[in-house]
């Protein structure tokens, strides 16, 4: 699609839709406490959502990370005529070069953005609806475009109504693993690869105290993100890349988080393998009852990493949440080689650019070709190595 795919389109991407608005008004709010009971009662409802926008994650990363951006929230709650709540956008503004941008909340460490959606609007929202929020939004005059990014297409296998909107595939892929209820563990998993795992496993089970753990106690969390923000530098250091944790706030968020609860777990659960002596490997992410997404992870620098725990562990991890009769697996965006052992498809996700004045629909056309730009490099390997070597020279 061209980079005037920002401005509008009539695409229905197949759904049965809605032909006539739902959408009455819109409620914009700038503090998240103004936004939390709604937003938590729709939690609770059985809205269409992923775990990125729980109201707990993106409540941490407002506090300790947005907010030092200098985002402020723009919390967009669209309703029906009856005052019913439809649609949830989590959403944060921020001025770049005078323009007025509107994103989700949750930055970088959110690998999916969605709307929350009430089930029945998620199920039939049509191109209406979406022109209605638009023109809602256009008169509250409050952001000139929101660059709605990392969406994916479908969730827990319903559309997601904004792919109806112009849109461009995001500037990278998220490796997949879709696991089948009561299928074998070869099915998911080889034989052949888990017999080299189990070979490499033989080294470390030699270890005193060697075991796979999910931190639920406040202090194996706490022993845990430790380990973390003191082998993640390291590790960092060793692959010459920027260390994006240890930005201002990123540590604080992150506890907060961990140790937020959801249900009868966490808002990210965090896998281990450890021993007495050293945590060995760790891989957190958000769960919800059918999927699973890798959010971060990091290995020792001892000797022990040449056994390969970070693969030991993802092994545990896919065993784990196919015992619990998930659906999905996802390794976080980016291909890097180590996903690719486990994850045979890509899951779709898209970028919209949707200008809400004169200067936010040149913004949206700039974005849009930059991002497009920087797919191609990704999807290119020869632009894509050396877009590395420039970053590492850069780090020097």
């Amino acid at each position: 699609m061209p980079v005037a795919a920002v401005m509008d389109n009539d695409t229905e991407h197949g759904r049965t839709a809605s032909t006539t608005a739902r959408l009455a008004r819109v409620d914009i709010f700038s503090d998240m406490a103004e936004a939390e009971a709604t937003w938590r009662t729709m939690e609770r409802t059985g809205s269409l959502l992923t775990p990125f926008q729980r109201f707990d994650f993106l409540s941490a990363w407002q506090t300790h990370v947005g907010r030092l951006e200098g985002v402020t929230p723009f919390i967009v709650v669209a309703c029906d005529s009856a005052a019913r709540p439809l649609l949830l956008l989590p959403l944060g503004v921020r001025r770049e070069s005078g323009v007025r941008v509107a994103s989700f909340l949750g930055g970088k460490h959110a690998t999916f953005n969605m709307p929350l959606l009430a089930p029945d609007f998620a199920a039939t929202a049509g191109q209406a609806d979406l022109m209605r929020l638009r023109d809602l939004l256009r008169d509250e005059r409050k952001a000139d475009l929101l660059a709605l990014t990392r969406q994916p297409a479908r969730w827990l296998d319903v559309a997601n109504p904004l792919a109806a909107l112009p849109s461009q595939p995001s500037v990278n892929n998220c490796p997949l693993l879709t696991l089948t209820p009561g299928a074998q563990p070869a099915d998911r998993i080889s034989n052949s690869f888990r017999r080299r795992l189990k070979g490499k496993e033989r080294k470390l089970q030699g270890l005193a105290g060697y075991r796979y753990l999910i931190a639920r106690s406040d202090d194996e969390i706490r022993r845990v993100i430790d380990a973390f923000f003191t082998m993640k530098p390291q590790r960092m250091a060793i692959q010459k890349l920027p260390n994006v944790f240890a930005e201002p706030g990123i540590a604080a968020f992150i506890d907060d988080a961990c140790h937020a609860r959801w249900g009868d777990g966490r808002t990210i659960e965090i896998h281990a393998l450890e021993c007495d002596e050293e945590v060995i490997a760790i891989f957190a992410g958000m769960a919800d009852g059918h999927r699973f997404s890798m959010m971060f992870n990091t290995y020792t620098i001892s000797p022990n990493a040449k056994y390969s725990p970070g693969l030991i562990l993802l092994r545990n991890i896919i065993d784990h949440y196919a015992d619990l009769d998930y659906t999905a697996i996802d390794l976080g965006i980016g291909s890097d080689d180590y996903k690719l052992l486990f994850c045979k498809d890509d899951e779709p996700i898209f970028d919209s650019f949707l200008p809400l004045s004169a200067r936010g629909s040149a913004a949206g056309m700039a974005l849009s070709a930059m991002t497009r730009a920087k797919r191609a490099v990704k999807q290119t390997p020869a632009l894509a190595q050396l877009a590395q070597r420039v970053r590492g020279v850069l780090q020097r």
